[in-house]
């Protein structure tokens, strides 16, 4: 049985499908309120330029950071470390994922039967 069946394929960049459309629309959102104010002071289109160009970039460098952080870890590594993040400074009603976030030396004890 192939160990990768059910994995995302890499599509663009070392980026999945789900992190490649995040940062596009993300980067292409930013551009777009970038492009808002230059609207007013140049052409109206500058929205829509800006946000083509804020997703192109975005996803340029958003693939080389990525795939630099995702080398040789583990598929599920970048989306447990967002847990963990979102766990540590997120609000509580966020951390879907139950994690244990409490740090400090773990002890087992033993109680002597009686």
């Amino acid at each position: 049985m192939p160990s990768r069946l059910n994995n995302q394929p890499v599509v663009i960049g070392g980026l999945t499908a789900d992190e490649m459309w995040v940062t596009v629309f993300g980067c292409s959102g930013f551009g777009f309120v970038i492009g808002l104010p230059l609207a007013f002071m140049i052409t109206p289109s500058m929205p829509v330029v800006c946000a083509l160009i804020g997703g192109t970039l975005g996803l340029l460098i958003a693939a080389r950071v990525l795939r630099r952080l995702k080398r040789g870890r583990p598929e599920t590594w970048f989306y447990r470390k967002l847990q963990l993040r979102l766990a540590t400074f997120g609000p509580v009603s966020l951390n879907n994922a139950n994690l244990v976030i409490q740090s400090g030396n773990w002890t087992c004890r033993r109680r002597a039967q009686q």
